[in-house]
């Protein structure tokens, strides 16, 4: 009765002209024209707010009825809705047609949620920048709120400065890392929205990404930079130079001679000159070894073939021995090649050499393209090693 009620006097209040052209019609005809405009629930409606009073908002909808908002739905995540007031132009979710009073129930709420997420589509095609607030964090990345939404951003989005270089990629100390950011606001952009699933993926690195690409257009393959060593991976050293730039040096751009890890020849905080080699978008890569000569292009000059030289083992590997001859030109003796008895396995070896110990070697080969020099221990015959080598050719023949 309260709808009906409410449908007459709204025909009263807008004078009997208008209706009266249909004053023959039927009374439910009438009703049901009236009902069919009603919004229906979960539609989102737009009105102008005619009075704030005792917690509650009334808007008028088009003239057709008076809606209100009151309780919890008058709490929103979207920041518009903070600070309404009357005449106001606001839209707002249907949660119940009609109320004891014969008003519609309405919440800035569940239309504050639904208008983030219209934001948010907006952002991506934007590629805005946004603020995102860390709540959380898992072995695969960090759980954000975005605008009052669930966020996700996976390890590989971070910026270079928050990525947690973790040797081995131990997931329990990349967990541990990523941790420490929890409470951080970072700047994001977005990569992808899914609104039916509510799935939101942002991203870090975009970001960094869109800031190196400007820096970078100061920069040209060839160019020399001075910087810092900010991080060491198996793989290689990152350099950080210019404003806040951080780039690439792969373990073959570090030394000439071969080395197992950065570490052997660096440490974090070092200061080193190093050459841009390539500017792939907004990765740097850069070599420290091409500002030096290259020592094998004249290593003939200070080795020969059949010359017997002292070496330093530097090194135990399962296939010979690592051998240092001086500050640049290293050397491996084959486990064919440092015994005049068959040598099996990497136990064997370490029984006979140490590390550190100076022994007496032949130098057999010399590859200054290849940067390889051959070497044998002192003493050990040639033909052992033929022996060896022609073991193998049976057996691949076989």
């Amino acid at each position: 009765m309260c709808g009906v009620r409410q449908t007459m006097d709204h025909i009263h209040k807008n004078g009997p002209k208008k209706y009266m052209a249909k004053k023959t019609e039927d009374f439910g005809v009438l009703l049901q024209e009236y009902f069919t405009q009603i919004p229906a629930v979960n539609s989102l409606v737009e009105g102008t707010i005619i009075s704030i009073s005792n917690g509650a908002v009334r808007i008028d909808i088009n003239g057709l009825i008076v809606g209100i908002v009151r309780g919890q739905e008058l709490f929103a995540e979207s920041p518009e809705y903070a600070n309404v007031k009357v005449g106001d132009k606001v839209q707002a979710t249907v949660i119940e047609q009609e109320n004891e009073n014969g008003e519609m129930e309405l919440s800035f709420r569940i239309a504050g949620h639904q208008k983030i997420w219209e934001n948010l589509a907006e952002y991506l095609e934007k590629e805005a920048v946004i603020d995102a607030k860390i709540v959380h964090a898992n072995k695969g990345g960090l759980m954000m709120k975005v605008c009052g939404i669930d966020g996700f951003m996976p390890v590989s989005q971070l910026a270079p400065n928050n990525y947690p270089r973790v040797p081995g990629g131990d997931k329990n100390r990349i967990l541990e890392q990523l941790q420490k950011l929890i409470g951080q606001t970072l700047q994001v952009k977005i990569l992808d929205i899914q609104r039916n699933d509510e799935k939101l993926i942002v991203s870090e690195k975009a970001v960094w990404e869109d800031a190196q690409k400007s820096i970078l257009d100061k920069y040209t393959i060839g160019d020399i930079v001075e910087g810092e060593i900010s991080a060491l991976t198996s793989f290689g050293a990152f350099i950080k130079f210019g404003q806040n730039l951080e780039g690439l040096i792969h373990i073959s751009e570090i030394v000439w001679q071969r080395i197992d890890h950065p570490k052997d020849v660096l440490k974090i905080g070092d200061k080193v000159k190093a050459q841009i080699i390539d500017l792939n978008k907004s990765k740097i890569y850069l070599s420290v070894k091409r500002l030096k000569d290259d020592p094998w292009k004249t290593v003939k000059e200070t080795y020969t073939e059949g010359q017997k030289v002292d070496g330093t083992i530097h090194k135990i590997e399962p296939f010979g021995l690592m051998v240092k001859l001086d500050d640049h030109i290293h050397g491996l003796a084959h486990i064919s090649e440092v015994s005049n008895t068959p040598v099996h396995d990497l136990a064997q070896l370490k029984e006979m050499f140490s590390i550190g110990e100076i022994k007496k070697f032949e130098i057999i080969t010399i590859d200054p393209t290849e940067h390889r020099l051959g070497l044998r221990v002192e003493g050990v015959k040639r033909a052992y090693a033929q022996k060896k080598v022609e073991k193998k050719v049976e057996k691949s023949v076989e």
